[in-house]
């Protein structure tokens, strides 16, 4: 694992919405680089860049049409390099977006495929042999060329799914092709085209979309693994400082493929949605919610792991409910927060989840965000026109501001050393100053029984955090033993007789 990785920060940035520089409405390299004072603030060290290479825009983006040209609208190959090397002037690194398993209908690559005559590009993508055939179990294009077959498409229509293989092919059905098939082969030699050019361009490394859907027919993931391993191999020896981090939910398999880290998705059994986006968060001071699930199933995988703790847990993204829509006070945000920043892994701050930004409710879906587009609102930097994200009239923003009077901005946070951003701020600090509160030492949850609060874990066996989010005190029924604090939040915990109490909307970690 390259060293930077092992105590870093990361600030996600969804570039149509961060910050505008020249008025069109929607973000760009330039304005994340007028902006980057302010993610080193943060305590940031490093930045993950959603998709940011040309395309259609048909979904925001992961549709790609150029893997080697940065898009436009936000600035030329030569402005993201020199976002790369104003980064690192700062101390920050840049992982890029990487969209593997498939384009858009738009890349070149596909319109060569669509054709009936066979060329480089024919097995480039995933085609049965027969336009009334489609794949077991995938959606389809069909009958958009003179070309005989269906081709796969990952998720929206638009979307057809780059060749890897199949890692257990039907003999029956001739079209499904060995990983070790020329066109699958060529398929990766590509990606590794693309990963070799960004990276000589100085960027750091890769958050890798869909990285456990590249192989079909692969129930174990073996054959996706193989491929990863190859990757790594490649990285190792051309770019041994590169950071690899996988949206696969499945760190086990991620980790054996190569990956550095693997992303604790809110979809699939993580039960990662039970703490903050449920009916009843666990983060909430009405103390109805439940950690016992994400509790065994962050166990389950840490120990599958060998206790590397390399499970990535965010604050949010581009696809979820912004955090402030279900954890809605201020003193539940920051014990939100001190729980983030207190786990194994490399912690991931959504863009404005640091000053409480909501989700903007009924907006028109934008470039395939559908509700995820309440989620994607431009940020809110002051109370300026447009909260100053850009000085474009409103109707060209990319995506509406919020409208509420009282929205949160940074400006209005800054000098209030109560405000959230003040205290995301100090748990950072606190973090990075601290080895036992960083991505690989040890985790262990007193924690487990359903409903149980206040939520407890040990760091490295020297550190206790104890978080109570709920409004009424709660009696820590743990071991006793003497501590000293080196950070809090609310009150003091109260010792009596033997019986410690912690107070209401309170948490605190201690030396032990």
């Amino acid at each position: 694992m390259p060293e930077w990785l092992k105590n870093a920060v990361f600030y996600e940035i969804y570039p149509q919405s961060f910050q505008d520089s020249n008025a069109d409405g929607v973000g760009d390299f330039k304005g994340i680089i007028s902006r980057l004072d302010y993610i080193a603030s943060l305590g940031a060290t490093a930045i993950w860049l959603n998709p940011c290479f040309d395309s259609p825009f048909g979904d925001a983006g992961y549709d790609v049409s150029d893997y080697l040209k940065a898009a436009p609208r936000y600035g030329t190959n030569e402005d993201l390099k020199k976002l790369f090397d104003e980064a690192h002037s700062r101390g920050i690194r840049v992982l890029l977006d990487l969209v593997p398993g498939h384009t858009s209908v738009e890349h070149p690559w596909f319109k060569e495929s669509l054709k009936a005559e066979r060329n480089e590009f024919s097995d480039r993508y995933v085609w049965t042999d027969s336009v009334w055939k489609e794949p077991a179990g995938m959606a389809s294009l069909r009958g958009i060329s003179d070309r005989n077959g269906s081709c796969a498409v990952n998720f929206f229509s638009h979307q057809p799914a780059l060749n890897y293989g199949f890692y257990q092919p039907d003999p029956a059905e001739k079209w499904q092709q060995p990983t070790s098939a020329p066109g699958p082969r060529a398929t990766l030699e590509a990606m590794k085209d693309v990963m070799r050019f960004w990276l000589g361009l100085g960027a750091d490394g890769f958050r890798v979309d869909m990285a456990g859907s590249l192989v079909k027919n692969d129930p174990e993931s073996k054959g996706t693994i193989a491929l990863w391993q190859e990757v790594r191999e490649f990285l190792d020896k051309e770019f041994p400082e590169a950071a690899m981090v996988s949206e696969w939910g499945e760190p086990d398999k991620s980790l054996a493929g190569g990956f550095h880290m693997d992303f604790l998705l809110h979809f699939g059994p993580s039960h990662y949605n039970d703490l903050f986006r449920c009916e009843h968060p666990y983060f909430s001071p009405e103390g109805k919610g439940d950690a016992s699930g994400f509790i065994e199933k962050y166990r389950e995988n840490y120990l599958k792991t060998a206790k590397k703790g390399l499970i990535c847990i965010p604050s949010g993204n581009h696809d979820m409910d912004r955090l402030a829509r279900s954890v809605k006070d201020r003193d539940s945000l920051k014990l939100a927060f001190m729980f983030l920043l207190t786990m194994p892994g490399a912690p991931f701050i959504y863009y404005g989840d640091e000053i409480g930004m909501r989700y903007v409710e009924g907006l028109t879906s934008k470039e395939g965000g559908f509700e995820r587009t309440g989620s994607r609102s431009p940020m809110q930097w002051d109370k300026t026109p447009n909260a100053g994200f850009s000085a474009a009239a409103p109707g060209l923003l990319y995506v509406p501001i919020d409208p509420a009077d009282d929205r949160p901005t940074v400006a209005g946070q800054e000098g209030d050393p109560l405000s959230l951003l003040s205290e995301v701020r100090r748990l950072t600090a606190l973090r990075r100053s601290t080895p036992e509160l960083q991505s690989e030492a040890d985790v262990e949850f007193l924690s487990v029984a359903k409903g149980e609060y206040p939520l407890c874990y040990t760091r490295a066996g020297r550190l206790l955090v104890i978080i109570n989010p709920t409004a009424k005190p709660q009696e820590y029924t743990h071991t006793p033993i003497p501590w000293e604090e080196i950070y809090r939040l609310g009150e003091a915990i109260k010792t009596d007789g033997g019986r410690t109490t912690v107070p209401p909307m309170s948490g605190g970690v201690y030396r032990v």
